[in-house]
């Protein structure tokens, strides 16, 4: 299979949508070209499963030289990571997509730029040489601004140029990572590197350039702060992709770039990563609990389970980093679910401070139950997605036998409690009780925004029921990475 499609696919379709007129013809083009990239992706699936032979290694390769004077490709790939990633962005964007099915204003814009936004992601995602993996996360970056800048609310410049520094800084950092690996390799592909032997003191130079620019992508603390504003200010589809697909290149780079090419030093560093991640998952719930905006308990809660995709890498056990693969997937899916449901009450309500909500049960049980299962999965209740990933995450944790590492993974743990309180507390005043009486003639979901929830759940259910499902996918990927990095490990030993 031609893996280009992934691209093309998106893009032809935010093309179209500029040729467009009315909002009728716009919908049906985003409509179309939605569900057109799940079927690629579909078919892309059950080839990569029959053609997979559990050695992990990439498959449906396409190496073309892009630029001869610096070896650039244009080198694309897939393997069971990737995939999960892949797949995780079409659910999105296909619920992202019938969630904004009303938007009116400067709609042909709006959804050109949700189109260009799900390019970049898919590019990204099977990008195996790091320039045009780079190229991507760039194009990923202008359509977040402008869509938090034009169409959001709030303090919406502020929060769009906020969101745009420090996307651009972690860029820039990532460059550095990527240009030292280069000058001492004299490549960008990512198969050839990790093939080589990169000296330890290159390693520990870069390294932290790599990791940081990535991880400020998921909200590494202390270079979080851009999340609850962008997501508090962003319109509903927008927050939906910005938590639960660009969140996860950070996370996803993390791992592919900054741990796999460089294990010596994820290894030597990896104590640092465990307590910014632990840090993150405390203070994130903590500050989860102070919140009154649903927008904000959602966002301040995405610092503290994005610390469980970096608690997971940084244990480098490999039941820790297929947890945080799994993390990345559930958040994702559970993210952008919530962003749905709050956008859902926003829009009828026209308040998002729980104070001001009440008894929706009674009038939008639709909408309600989808906020109650949003909550009950980042809580994480058994037999949702997110019980799989944090319980692997903890599993996983537990394995590396060092004491402050299993302190750290005693803390992480304890967070669920914490988590537990801000999710009943807020579903309590917010779903249940009394009916405030200025929303006693709402009116429940339409059926658009019945099939995005769906489509989430579907994912959320399937995952948390038949975990094998992913995990036999993305294990052999997991191994790969971690058997380089345990191998280095026992040759320092």
């Amino acid at each position: 299979m031609n893996l280009t499609l992934l691209i093309v696919v998106p893009f032809l379709t935010a093309i179209a949508i500029l040729f467009c007129k009315g909002l009728k013809q716009v919908r049906t083009i985003s409509l179309a070209g939605a569900v057109l990239q799940l079927a690629t992706v579909i078919f892309l699936l059950v080839a990569y499963q029959q053609q997979a032979s559990g050695d992990g290694h990439f498959l449906f390769e396409s190496n073309v030289m892009w630029f001869k004077p610096l070896n650039i490709n244009y080198h694309v790939g897939v393997d069971g990571i990737s995939l999960a990633m892949i797949m995780l962005t079409a659910l999105v964007v296909l619920a992202g997509t019938l969630v904004s099915w009303n938007t009116e204003r400067l709609n042909k814009e709006f959804f050109f730029l949700l189109a260009l936004l799900s390019t970049g992601a898919y590019g990204f995602f099977i990008s195996l040489d790091l320039f045009t993996m780079f190229f991507f996360l760039e194009v990923a970056v202008v359509p977040k601004f402008l869509l938090i800048g034009i169409w959001g609310s709030g303090k919406k410049e502020y929060s769009a140029m906020k969101l745009a520094l420090m996307l651009m800084g972690g860029s820039a950092l990532v460059f550095i990572g990527l240009t030292g690996i280069y000058f001492h390799t004299n490549t960008f592909d990512i198969v050839q590197i990790a093939g080589m032997q990169i000296p330890l003191v290159v390693q520990k130079t870069f390294f932290p350039f790599a990791f940081i620019g990535f991880g400020i992508f998921t909200a590494l603390f202390p270079f979080h702060t851009w999340v609850p504003d962008g997501h508090s200010s962003a319109p509903t589809a927008a927050s939906m992709f910005l938590a639960g697909i660009s969140m996860k290149l950070g996370g996803y780079g993390c791992l592919r770039v900054a741990t796999y090419l460089m294990p010596d030093a994820a290894h030597s560093y990896s104590w640092i990563i465990i307590l910014l991640a632990t840090i993150a998952i405390i203070y994130g719930a903590f500050a989860t609990m102070m919140q009154t905006d649903l927008k904000y308990i959602n966002a301040y809660s995405s610092v503290s389970h994005c610390g469980f995709v970096l608690l997971g890498i940084g244990m480098l056990t490999k039941t820790s980093v297929n947890g945080a693969v799994l993390q990345m997937v559930s958040h994702g899916l559970m993210t952008a679910l919530f962003f749905a449901a709050i956008g859902m009450i926003y829009s009828r309500t026209h308040t998002r401070q729980v104070a001001q909500l009440g008894g929706l049960l009674k009038v939008t049980p639709f909408i309600s139950t989808v906020f109650i299962i949003a909550g009950l999965c980042s809580l994480g209740l058994p037999g949702f997605s997110g019980f799989v990933a944090e319980m692997t995450v903890f599993m996983g944790s537990w394995q590396n036998p060092d004491g402050w590492y299993r302190f750290a993974t005693i803390l992480a743990c304890a967070s669920i409690v914490v988590t537990a309180v801000y999710i009943l507390r807020a579903t309590g005043k917010s779903i249940m009780g009394p009916l405030h009486v200025t929303h006693n003639q709402l009116t429940d979901a339409t059926w658009n925004e019945k099939l995005a929830a769906g489509v989430l759940i579907t994912g959320i259910v399937i995952m948390g029921l038949a975990p094998f499902l992913i995990t036999k996918l993305i294990t052999p990927s997991t191994d790969v990475i971690m058997n380089k990095v345990l191998t280095i490990v026992t040759i320092q030993k």
